[in-house]
């Protein structure tokens, strides 16, 4: 009776989550994505084993460096017109505004076209100094340029992506995202059969991103034209012109947070390569792909969530936020606590056994990068959530103190202890950050369920 009694209360408890129709909806929307993302991270880990047996530690270290400098830069331009696009496409369909709907896609894509541009440019200017200072090796200057391509295969990648979340179309982004591994894999397995080197696995990755970021545009573009008619480019952008302070406010906040935060979470690996070597950025390159194949499954839920997020704000709904917020912890926290526990327990067989021994000194790293990820999953909503209530200049805020704190800390750790010190920043960065953002969530939330109050209770 024991075992049915359990499987009652499972279901129970299910039962009781799912009555609520924007958790249905959100789950759904969700589940498009884990599926996806968790196929893509079975295949990504093949990848990354297939590259680390080919190239050794150093040349997976320089891997990394070629590939986060392009990102780096990449993001370093981008405005996150995604969320731009999320916020006011949906705000104005809301409305039943479509023109003014078209006119913000329309903008917004222009935006980021420009700024792929210059970025692409950028890459390919700094090339040389990349080679020489992250990759200790002034002939690699080619490969630096040669995957800036991805930058201009991305050109209205991201607005596209958010034009497709506010349409709940996400189907076609999960089937993107396995497309994208799969071009990526076959590639890699080639050069692996073939024993390549490492212009043809950075080959593998441009493949890939180039097939997914022109995947999303043309999908977006049809869904545009689905939704606002074949001339909906011609929406003048003159129609935006009350909300343009709005807008540039917006943009310019999320854009400054991004920024810091690719001080914070996103250049890990040149920072290691910069100071120490390629083989350093080699064992904390292997640490960040573990780590983040347990942070992958959670990857899809503030895509999902933000959305959602936004129209039950739109609609003064705070229960219906406040029991998202608080299921999706319990959710993303319990399945990373046993993630952690499970890599604690097998990791360094893993290690042995799948990248070989060379790699082993990447698992001290692999513990201390899990323990700030466990934090930052649990709370994964911070983020969406204070843009959606209005407050994208608060991450911007949080990102600026911890940019300046993990400055002067890398340069007075990361040169002496290393891809160590390196882990140990970033987890303490998400923890930091996390939990004063959860802590302001908290504070808006009440003070919007006294100033405004529920208009429709779940």
């Amino acid at each position: 009776m024991e075992p049915k009694t359990s499987n009652s209360r499972f279901h129970g408890a299910l039962d009781r989550l799912l009555e609520n129709e924007l958790v249905r909806r959100l789950v759904k929307n969700a589940g498009y994505l884990f599926g996806a993302n968790g196929i893509s991270a079975a295949i990504s880990m093949l990848q990354g084993i297939l590259a680390a047996r080919l190239l050794g530690v150093e040349q997976f270290g320089i891997l990394g460096a070629i590939t986060m400098f392009a990102s780096v830069i990449n993001k370093f331009m981008s405005f996150r017109m995604g969320e731009l696009v999320i916020k006011y496409v949906g705000y104005y369909t809301e409305a039943g505004d479509q023109k003014r709907a078209a006119a913000v896609f329309k903008g917004a894509a222009l935006a980021e076209m420009l700024a792929s541009l210059i970025a692409f440019v950028i890459v390919w200017l700094l090339a040389p100094f990349g080679a020489e200072y992250f990759a200790k090796d002034p002939g690699l200057a080619d490969l630096f340029a040669f995957y800036g391509l991805i930058v201009l295969a991305n050109l209205i990648a991201e607005s596209s992506t958010g034009l497709l979340q506010i349409f709940d179309r996400f189907r076609p982004i999960a089937a993107l995202n396995i497309g994208q591994s799969l071009v990526t894999l076959v590639v890699i397995l080639f050069v692996f059969f073939n024993q390549g080197g490492l212009l043809g696995i950075l080959s593998a990755y441009v493949a890939g991103k180039v097939f997914g970021a022109l995947g999303l545009t043309t999908v977006a573009v049809v869904e545009a034209r689905r939704h606002w008619g074949r001339d909906w480019w011609k929406a003048p952008l003159s129609l935006l012109q009350d909300k343009s302070r709005e807008l540039v406010h917006f943009a310019t906040s999320t854009y400054i947070s991004a920024s810091l935060s690719i001080v914070n979470k996103d250049s890990e690996l040149l920072w290691v390569s910069f100071f120490r070597s390629p083989i350093e950025a080699g064992y904390y390159k292997l640490a960040l792909a573990l780590a983040n194949l347990v942070q992958m499954p959670i990857l899809p839920l503030p895509q999902a969530t933000y959305p959602e997020l936004s129209r039950e704000v739109a609609r003064h709904n705070w229960s219906n936020v406040r029991y998202v917020l608080r299921q999706g912890s319990i959710l993303a926290g319990g399945y990373t606590l046993l993630a952690t526990v499970f890599l604690l327990i097998f990791g360094r067989f893993l290690i042995r056994t799948i990248y070989t021994a060379d790699f082993l000194p990447a698992y001290p790293a692999l513990i201390i990068l899990l323990a700030g990820f466990l934090i930052a999953n649990t709370f994964y909503w911070q983020r969406v959530a204070l843009l959606a209530l209005g407050r994208p200049d608060f991450p911007m805020k949080v990102n600026l103190v911890l940019a300046v704190i993990k400055i002067v800390l890398i340069l007075v750790l990361v040169p002496r202890y290393g891809y160590l010190a390196s882990a140990a920043l970033l987890a303490g960065s998400y923890a930091l950050g996390v939990s004063v953002s959860v802590w302001k969530v908290r504070g808006i939330l009440k003070q919007k369920e006294l100033t405004q109050p529920e208009n429709n209770p779940a």
